[in-house]
């Protein structure tokens, strides 16, 4: 892929040059311009304002001559420095010829591109390219409102990378790559990678991404959607963040998805079913509207595309006023005439009233391709806390539905369970009370649920280590308390099944 420009944004960096993006990693790896190198050299303050697109505390704290202060001032903070300074880190000859650098002025080099060190799981040095000023979004909005600027790793982007699912993998799909941090992380567990955008120059910048990452090139596809991919390609994993803003027309190719209200999330999970290998997972961030005399509910359950569990997770709601001031923030519309920001949010309110959408909803649909017969569908707001990473969760809990799909209440008393490390158990009640009203079971990784429990649900929790059966078990319980052992053992399959669905038991076998 050569040379791409868009409109007035500044010229890339060739992607040709495998050599010279090599040379450049090893540059700045030895000068510890990694997440750690910065977090040392800056503090945790000016690191973090880093990520508001706050810079006077970074531009504090490199008033020095060293090798790592000289590249955040050029790199991260897109200042001019000396040439001379620059030639004793980089390989500034190679990085100019090559589109990395270009001149400033008589004696200076400035950067063409914004590279940001990014930690990968495994304790890896990657490097995000993005365009200038858009590593993130942040307070002050993005720094640019050209139509194809491309945006560092953001909020949305480690959430997902965090949800995805990292098995081993022989093919996978980043669609609507963006600076290429989906694919960079797909690169780690499948042995192919295919990214699409209809961003050309979000391509090129992916390219970068991998190549200074020292990351296997993809297979880089222009087109929105599915439209680059052939009828009969399947993939086992595929991952999007998509341009899923509902918004009054399409004025940011990077978060306008350019249909009406959700209809591209829409569209974009009803198309993946036919696009996943057996057993493989879909998953993608979204948003979705929530229509008067309608259930959110149902909305979602309708996009849920044949042959497939699906497991979706609304983190966060918004009302159209607050979600229209943020998408408006966003793009730096506050910073502008007055005017022209209220004609501006008028037309987003107009645009909701007419679609009678009352509120947003932001989050997870995990999709995941199935031969039952009666594919499990769970659509549930969670708002609270969560432990990431959560891809193993994820799995997981794909896992129990088809554990408790495939057993009837027999096969659950027969069964042997362990409860999930760091499920600790709360007693409530008032103080000094001798019962304690509930019992509450509460999860301290993962999704962090808790869920009430009766005196028997808590007791045999508490037993499951895998060595008795759920049935055995019972049966003492119930002649602890004096309980008839086949009443028991009626009513308490569905406590079990629970325990099991939200992850605070585990199947022994």
């Amino acid at each position: 892929m050569g040379d791409v420009s868009h409109t007035s944004l500044s010229p890339l960096p060739s992607s040709d040059r495998a050599d010279v993006a090599a040379r450049l990693r090893d540059a700045l790896l030895g000068a510890s311009f990694t997440a750690d190198g910065l977090l040392d050299l800056l503090g945790a303050p000016a690191y973090a304002a880093l990520a508001r697109s706050e810079t006077v505390p970074a531009l504090r704290a490199t008033r020095g001559d060293t090798p790592l202060e000289t590249l955040v001032r050029l790199l991260l903070l897109q200042q001019p420095v000396p040439h001379a300074r620059v030639a004793d880190v980089l390989p500034v000859q190679d990085c100019l010829e090559s589109g990395w650098l270009t001149r400033a002025g008589a004696d200076e080099v400035a950067a063409t591109v914004d590279i940001r060190p990014y930690g990968g799981p495994g304790g890896e040095d990657w490097f995000i390219v993005s365009d200038l000023g858009c590593a993130v979004g942040g307070a002050g909005g993005i720094g640019s409102r050209e139509e194809g600027v491309v945006l560092g790793v953001g909020g949305a982007s480690t959430t997902l990378a965090g949800i995805t699912v990292r098995t081993p993998v022989s093919s996978a799909l980043d669609l609507g790559t963006g600076s290429g941090i989906q694919a960079l992380h797909a690169a780690q567990h499948a042995t192919r990678v295919t990214a699409t955008d209809l961003n050309p120059r979000a391509l090129h910048i992916t390219a970068l991404t991998l190549a200074l990452s020292g990351a296997p090139a993809a297979d880089l596809r222009e087109g929105s959607l599915f439209e680059p991919i052939a009828d009969d390609e399947t993939y086992d994993l595929i991952v999007s963040n998509p341009p899923f803003v509902i918004s009054p027309g399409a004025r940011l190719t990077y978060r306008d998805g350019g249909m009406g209200g959700d209809d591209l999330c829409r569209t974009l999970v009803q198309q993946a079913g036919d696009r996943l290998s057996d057993g493989g997972y879909a998953q993608f961030l979204a948003n979705w509207q929530h229509v008067e005399g309608e259930e959110w509910q149902d909305r979602l359950r309708s996009w849920v595309p044949r042959g497939c569990d699906a497991w979706i997770v609304q983190r966060e709601v918004q009302d159209v006023t607050q979600y229209a001031e943020l998408w408006l923030r966003d793009a730096g519309d506050h910073r502008e005439d007055p005017a022209e920001y209220q004609a501006r949010y008028d037309a987003w309110l107009d645009e909701f009233e007419a679609r009678k959408v009352k509120a947003v909803g932001f989050g997870w649909i995990t999709l995941r391709r199935t031969a039952a017969a009666e594919p499990s569908i769970t659509v549930e707001e969670w708002p609270h806390s969560i432990e990431q990473p959560l891809g193993e969760t994820v799995r997981a809990h794909f896992d129990r539905v088809d554990y408790l799909r495939a057993s009837d209440d027999a096969a659950l008393l027969a069964g042997h369970f362990r409860l999930v490390a760091e499920v600790v158990q709360e007693q409530v009640g008032l103080p000094g009370a001798e019962d304690p009203e509930h019992v509450v079971l509460r999860q301290h990784r993962g999704m962090r649920r808790a869920t009430k429990v009766d005196t028997v649900g808590a007791g045999f929790a508490g037993v499951c280590d895998g060595t008795l059966s759920a049935g055995r078990i019972l049966d003492a319980i119930a002649q602890l308390v004096g309980e008839d052992p086949v009443l028991l053992r009626d009513r308490t399959p569905a406590q079990i099944r629970l325990l099991v669905e939200q992850g605070f038991l585990e199947p022994a076998e």
